[in-house]
């Protein structure tokens, strides 16, 4: 096994003992933040896929993570609570969204894709803002979180974590073979050079619209969780600014890089909360941060790693 994966696998172990490491200390929040982290971890690992791998930088991919909570507050309001069920909603809008402005967005390149997924973005934060049955600007409460095989055991703080970092899980371990299989050869080879794959017979955009796709319904499913976490809905969740946030997390933790992917989300949620501890000025030292690891580590966490433990980037 090479080091990305065990990197990969170090996190997940260290997460998962997370809530009994909270309950020995008395301090419940922890878990809270670690569901929280684990929540954007799936987020970024969604954008990295495009990103990372597919070269496309994407400011309106928070648009799927609010299409996803938004299925978890139109299911329940019309009695479905079920967590599938509403993952399945969440990821099917996501495909929709993500196929046609996909099939727009994907006709250009540099600058003009970054504005047309961005004007995409805000095409969708604009409709969910006019939509009054659902709090507008404002949002909406859920009245509790989603049920699981009928059961309310989301409900217990410990219980829902381990079932995001089951998600998370499975989130890693199945874009990890993606981009290992030849689909992901595919769309890396394109990254690299999309006339040489053109010329040895291949068709870059069914490749890249695909990736666009999954990489939109994997993010839904993160705002499904996202929406039980809270217990709150809101066109918030699409802003343009979250998706220059997921952006930072990959920056942070290494650019096509799945492992680095997660430990960048981990590590910008921890630094929020450790930061606004301490001073309501707290996006300046974040900042400095950023651009301290942006001028001596390009390559991000997932860099520092490969230095000490030589292997694949995934």
């Amino acid at each position: 096994m090479s080091a990305a994966p065990k990197a990969a696998i170090a996190l997940l172990v260290l997460m998962a003992l997370v809530p009994p490491l909270a309950a020995a200390i008395g301090d419940p929040f922890l878990t809270v933040i670690a569901t929280r982290m684990a929540v954007f971890a799936i987020a970024a690992l969604s954008l990295d896929l495009i990103l990372g791998y597919g070269a496309l930088v994407s400011f309106g991919h928070a648009a799927y993570l609010g299409l996803g909570a938004y299925a978890v507050a139109v299911c329940a309001r019309h009695g479905i609570t079920d967590l599938v069920v509403q993952m399945a909603a969440g990821a099917g809008a996501a495909a929709v969204f993500a196929a046609v402005s996909g099939a727009i967005s994907l006709r250009t390149r540099g600058i003009y894709f970054i504005m047309i997924t961005l004007a995409f973005g805000q095409m969708a934060y604009f409709f969910f803002v006019s939509l009054s049955a659902y709090g507008g600007d404002d949002g909406t409460s859920l009245a509790a979180r989603s049920t699981l095989l009928g059961r309310d055991w989301l409900e217990n703080d410990t219980a829902f974590f381990y079932v995001v970092l089951a998600c998370l899980a499975l989130a890693y371990g199945g874009l990890h073979r993606l981009v290992h299989a030849r689909f992901g050869r595919v769309l890396i080879g394109t990254r690299e050079s999309e006339l040489r794959m053109r010329a040895i017979g291949y068709r870059p955009f069914r490749y890249r619209l695909a990736a666009y796709v999954i990489s939109g319904m994997i993010c839904a499913v993160a705002g499904v969780l996202l929406a039980n976490q809270t217990e709150y809905v809101s066109p918030a969740y699409m802003a343009w600014t979250r998706s220059g946030e997921l952006i930072v997390m990959l920056l942070l933790g290494g650019i096509g890089t799945l492992a680095g992917a997660m430990a960048g989300a981990l590590v910008t949620v921890g630094l929020e909360e450790l930061l606004a501890g301490w001073s309501e000025h707290w996006r300046l030292g974040f900042g400095l941060i950023l651009l301290a690891v942006v001028l001596w580590s390009p390559a991000g966490l997932a860099g520092l790693v490969r230095r000490l433990l030589p292997g694949d980037r995934a």
